[in-house]
């Protein structure tokens, strides 16, 4: 039998707003945004108390996170299609033919080939995983970022693979 612990991010006000840029399709191509939603899951043994894992220790972590990503312009690093510079007071970001230059102070780089719901939630798992791999009942992390109620990825990772 399997036991988890599962965080709604629309429920417990996990929530980031932020625009993004995904070349690979004309729409999306398009500056535009979303109000996105992070919720987790967490598989694991419980203690002699019957407790995984403290809800509002993994609520810190979440919402630090999310606290990074909010109100934030999302720029992938790594796209082989987008070129970005950066400098101190500018980001300049080159895709589909169109040339956009933001304040740095607006933007966040991330180290990610994407920034689809696909990549967001491989992002934040990386970002998560370094808080859980010392609790030996841990067994596996979902992360799931959604881009709107209902439409979303999800992506997990087995920690027996640490």
């Amino acid at each position: 039998m399997k036991q988890y612990i599962v965080i709604d991010g629309w429920k417990a006000n996990l929530r980031f707003s932020s625009a993004h840029i995904i070349p690979e399709y004309e729409k999306c191509g398009r500056l535009h945004g979303h109000t996105y939603a992070v919720h987790m899951r967490i598989e694991g043994i419980p203690d002699k108390n019957g407790i995984i894992v403290d809800f509002s220790l993994v609520k810190k972590y979440l919402k630090d996170i999310v606290h990074i990503l909010d109100h934030k312009i999302l720029i992938p690093a790594h796209h082989p299609n987008v070129s970005v510079k950066k400098t101190d007071k500018m980001i300049q970001l080159i895709s589909l033919g169109k040339t956009y230059q933001f304040p740095t102070n607006d933007c966040l780089l991330l180290p990610i080939q994407s920034t689809s719901a696909e990549d967001l939630s491989l992002y934040i798992l990386e970002e998560i995983l370094p808080h859980f791999r010392s609790m030996k009942n841990i067994r596996e992390i979902e992360i799931g970022v959604d881009e709107g109620y209902g439409q979303g990825a999800r992506v997990s990772k087995e920690l027996d693979e640490r």
